[in-house]
């Protein structure tokens, strides 16, 4: 059975009107975010880049709904979390959003399967399920037989595709990637970046990624440049890594996301592995 379902894409952009975040009060207050507006369409990939302190980071957290600006609105599919609770914008992150950080933030207690499941078993999707549709993710990142492999077996390179993975078994309508190389050699780092890329892009969610480092921006089809919290400068480039024509979402993916969205019915999760992890 091939690709079921709709892709993850609705047709709907993510877009940022005029947000500020302030940090302190009075003479000690750091405004990470002066102003900033940023629309990013479905399956497009934009790289966030500057130096550290430029606001980059604060400005994902926003994007993801894991903090709250202080001023401005993010539209999300007819919704603006900076006024959802703090509950429905934990579901919103479960369900929607995908995210790789710079140290994988993998539980070390699980095997690589489990852990790129993890997602939709906390959706509510039966454990076999889920572990079925990771396995599928894992081989197509190029893990085939390394599903029980707990991450301190696992190389850096490894283990960020299990990340990887586990940001995309339910099928999100944006992946956020903050520093996705920044704990890998270069080597590494660019296999890394061509496999993440290219998932997202068979995927049919959009990305975004938080670098310092132009080499890593050139991965993504867009680049908008941050410094003191405002956006500096933006360009539009060819991607310097396409996925093949062959590459498409594993068998299956799809509809088990779609089985696990509390629209069809399965139950919410109360834990959000998100929280903590990008704090």
């Amino acid at each position: 059975m091939t690709n079921l379902g709709p892709a993850p894409s609705t047709g709907s952009p993510l877009v940022a009107s005029g947000l500020t975040k302030v940090y302190g009060t009075d003479h000690t207050a750091t405004h990470a975010l002066a102003g900033v507006s940023l629309t990013v369409s479905p399956g497009e990939s934009v790289a966030i880049m500057g130096p550290s302190g430029s606001g980059k980071t604060t400005l994902l957290h926003c994007l993801a709904g894991i903090v709250k600006p202080t001023s401005g609105t993010v539209s999300w599919r007819g919704e603006d979390l900076t006024t959802l609770s703090e509950g429905r914008r934990t579901a919103l992150r479960r369900q929607d959003f995908g995210f790789v950080f710079q140290s994988g933030q993998l539980l070390p207690e699980l095997p690589a399967v489990e852990n790129a499941a993890l997602p939709l078993m906390l959706a509510g999707t039966p454990r076999a399920e889920a572990t079925q549709v990771a396995a599928a993710w894992l081989a197509h990142l190029g893990l085939a037989g390394m599903e029980q492999r707990r991450p301190g077996e696992l190389s850096g390179g490894q283990a960020q595709r299990v990340a990887i993975a586990r940001a995309l078994v339910g099928s999100p309508g944006v992946v956020f990637a903050d520093e996705p190389t920044g704990a890998l050699d270069q080597g590494t780092g660019a296999e890394v970046l061509s496999v993440l890329t290219a998932a997202v892009q068979a995927s049919g969610a959009a990305l975004v990624i938080v670098t310092h480092d132009a080499g890593v921006a050139r991965y993504c089809s867009r680049t908008v440049t941050m410094r003191d919290g405002r956006i500096s400068g933006e360009f539009h480039a060819a991607p310097a890594r396409q996925a093949s024509p062959q590459a498409q979402v594993p068998e299956g993916a799809t509809r088990a996301a779609m089985a696990a969205h509390p629209a069809n019915g399965a139950p919410a999760a109360q834990h959000d592995p998100t929280q903590g992890a990008a704090r």
